[in-house]
């Protein structure tokens, strides 16, 4: 079976790289020493910080294994290819909703760096789909949850 590629930016590859290190270096050797210090209370039958600490085991362990998979299988956006024409993975946009007539800046990432209250939105979004492959000024039909929005595409940044 192969896996599904992870399409991610630069500074998203950044980010994940920097998490798994810091899972592996940090958090690992913390939890390892508060399973230390509840095993020396005894009796792990009836021991909640033990339990505790194994959960956060299993958690950052979990974590490591899916980050090392995602990192396995990454497609970094190539700055050098963005076009500031046509909408793109990576590209930074700035629409208008045409109803409530104000401006909206986002920026088309992948899935695994998605964060839209930090304005990065997936290409598999209703919006990433709706202006993915589209050009400055044309007006895109978004169906989204909350109905049928248009949006016009008013700049690409880059």
């Amino acid at each position: 079976m192969e896996d599904k590629k992870i399409i991610l930016t630069k500074d998203g590859l950044k980010k994940m790289e920097e998490e798994l290190e810091h899972l592996k270096t940090v958090r690992r050797k913390e939890v390892a020493e508060r399973l230390k210090e509840a095993i020396a209370l005894g009796d792990l039958s009836e021991n909640s910080e033990y339990d505790d600490a194994k959960n956060e085991q299993a958690f950052i362990e979990g974590r490591i294994q899916e980050l090392t998979v995602k990192l396995r299988n990454v497609e970094v956006i190539s700055d050098e290819k963005k076009s500031k024409s046509v909408v793109q993975m990576g590209s930074c946009i700035v629409v208008r909703d045409m109803e409530e007539e104000e401006d909206l800046e986002y920026t088309i990432v992948g899935s695994a760096e998605a964060d839209p209250a930090e304005g990065r939105i997936s290409n598999e979004s209703p919006v990433g789909e709706a202006v993915l492959g589209q050009k400055v000024g044309t007006i895109v039909d978004v169906r989204a949850p909350a109905g049928l929005l248009k949006y016009k595409i008013v700049k690409i940044k880059k």
